[in-house]
């Protein structure tokens, strides 16, 4: 196993989204600007310990009171591209899909039912007030689900096996453009394969996500702190990007076959992943 930083970092993997700052109004366009010069800016794990850190306090905060002024922040070809945290937001989102991955005497023990319905009163209300919400990241815990791997391609994957108490690190980034093409494209084939499934759904509801922001953001698939769960052989012969893409190109040239077997490697590499989280 992979040597563990001293922070415990959850076995999130995330789909980040940055949009050029030409694309946020005023006053914010100029907020970020302005945090994007600063040299003390928080990082990965800093967004996880202050998440992290929320959940200690008796009750505990399962949203924070206020919104996060916080943003990861990229340069690329002159051009400064801002993922915000959204930290109230995402947190607000979280707590509706709880209920289907704990059971709910555990859950009840993490955070009781008086909490998660005065959190769910608060998200309604704050709703009603910003219909048009949506957040920069998503998140998803032990996988990076299937329909995220169509995005992006073998070519942008970087890897890099980290040293000391540096963790590995795992990350795809590609233009938005590329992303929503690769989706309208694999969405034509799995609709003519196989007509239905939770593939489809995944793209259907990830096309649509994209298409909120901006045509020149940044989209970026990292496996956060699932890399802490594999040892480092696994990690970097890990290609998930290039087997989704082989299967859907199989399935457009009508091979079943090929597709079956680029299929059969996906399933057998998550699923060791699947039973690391059965153990724990």
């Amino acid at each position: 196993m992979p040597k563990v930083s001293s922070v415990i970092v959850p076995y999130a993997t995330y789909l980040r989204v940055y949009e050029p700052l030409a694309a946020f109004p005023e006053p914010e366009r100029d907020h970020w600007a302005r945090y994007a010069r600063r040299a003390d800016r928080p990082s990965y794990q800093d967004e996880l310990r202050r998440s992290l850190a929320d959940l200690l306090p008796t009750p505990p905060v399962p949203v924070p009171v206020h919104e996060s002024g916080d943003a990861f922040v990229l340069e690329v070809e002159g051009v400064l591209c801002v993922c915000p945290w959204r930290t109230r937001l995402r947190g607000w989102q979280a707590l509706e899909e709880i209920g289907d991955e704990l059971p709910k005497p555990v859950l009840d023990a993490v955070l009781p039912e008086v909490v998660r319905r005065q959190a769910a009163q608060d998200y309604e209300r704050w709703l009603s007030r910003n219909p048009d919400a949506r957040p920069w990241i998503r998140t998803s815990t032990w996988q990076v689900p299937l329909h995220w791997f169509v995005l992006v391609s073998d070519g942008e994957r970087r890897f890099d096996k980290g040293s000391g108490d540096i963790p590995p690190m795992l990350r795809y980034r590609t233009p938005m453009v590329q992303a929503r093409r690769r989706v309208a494209r694999a969405l034509r084939t799995l609709k003519d394969a196989i007509d239905e499934g939770p593939l489809i759904d995944g793209l259907v509801d990830v096309g649509r996500w994209l298409e909120e922001f901006h045509p020149r953001s940044l989209v970026e698939l990292d496996y956060g702190g699932l890399v802490h769960t594999l040892p480092a052989g696994e990690l970097e012969d890990d290609h998930s990007a290039a087997d989704v893409a082989d299967g859907i190109d199989a399935l457009r040239r009508g091979d079943g076959a090929a597709a079956g077997t680029a299929y059969g490697r996906l399933v057998e590499r998550w699923r060791s992943v699947r039973d690391r989280r059965s153990a724990n």
